[in-house]
């Protein structure tokens, strides 16, 4: 089926795209990553217990 011009003008696009849902999904992503740092550096420093390598 092939649309006409003054159909195509009446197409209104959605709001999120895929480039905008991939980057909320890093930005979760990361948040997360963070939380689990500050997390474990907490405890660490709590506990006492650190990494000698």
């Amino acid at each position: 089926m092939k649309l006409k011009d003054h159909e195509l003008m009446q197409i209104v696009g959605g709001g999120l795209t895929t480039a905008m849902i991939n980057a909320l999904s890093k930005a979760m992503t990361t948040i997360l990553k963070i939380g689990q740092t500050i997390g474990t550096v907490i405890r660490r420093s709590i506990t006492k217990t650190f990494c000698v390598g």
